[in-house]
């Protein structure tokens, strides 16, 4: 009963992420932002529709673990605008110290699995966490491309930025990078991102 209770705390804990709001908007008539549970939930369920669109062979169970635990650690950490330099350095050692914390409610055992998978999708250096990222950054890329670049005009963010902060979905999915650089030449088309 003890490792049922640890895994239910857990789990209740990580609720919190429902409050965890980002800069992205879901696209909905409203346009309320986008809180981190549901991006976890959206780029876990894009992993299952684009797994073949992955550069190499990827277990799609260690994916779906590591995108649904990305974020996790928002909840202590809270989310970083990835466009913001100054605020990403700091966000790295916010982060592990909300692993440790987060993943120690679970077992022994448990703990040190998903902890290990947590870490894997942070490192990028396997298949499956490259897969993972790129995901990761693509997602929020689509989802302002078809909120007329809600996030981009609001940050006057520009395309060298998006071209930099979002290359490394290429390291995970060349297609998909393919489909990346087709979105921001429209952006550009669009006025939505500024062309230097």
């Amino acid at each position: 009963m003890q490792r049922l209770n640890q895994q239910l705390d857990m789990l209740m804990e990580i609720d919190q992420l429902k409050n965890v709001l980002r800069r992205t908007r879901v696209k909905s008539a409203d346009g309320r932002l986008e809180n981190s549970a549901e991006h976890s939930w959206h780029v876990a369920t894009m992993a299952m529709l684009t797994e073949e669109h992955a550069n190499e062979k990827v277990d799609i169970a260690r994916v779906l673990k590591m995108l649904l635990l990305h974020d996790v650690v928002e909840i202590d950490a809270g989310d970083t605008f990835v466009y913001d330099a100054v605020a990403s350095k700091e966000q790295e050692q916010k982060e592990l110290k909300a692993a440790d914390r987060l993943f120690g409610y679970l077992p022994e055992g448990q703990r040190e699995e998903l902890r290990a998978i947590w870490d894997e999708f942070e490192a990028a250096k396997t298949d499956d966490a490259r897969f993972a990222k790129a995901l990761d950054r693509f997602i929020p890329m689509l989802l302002n491309y078809h909120n007329q670049g809600q996030s981009w005009v609001e940050h006057q963010v520009k395309r060298s930025q998006v071209i930099a902060i979002n290359s490394r979905i290429q390291q995970g999915s060349e297609t998909l990078w393919q489909k990346a650089l087709q979105i921001i030449d429209e952006a550009v088309e669009n006025g939505w991102l500024k062309d230097e």
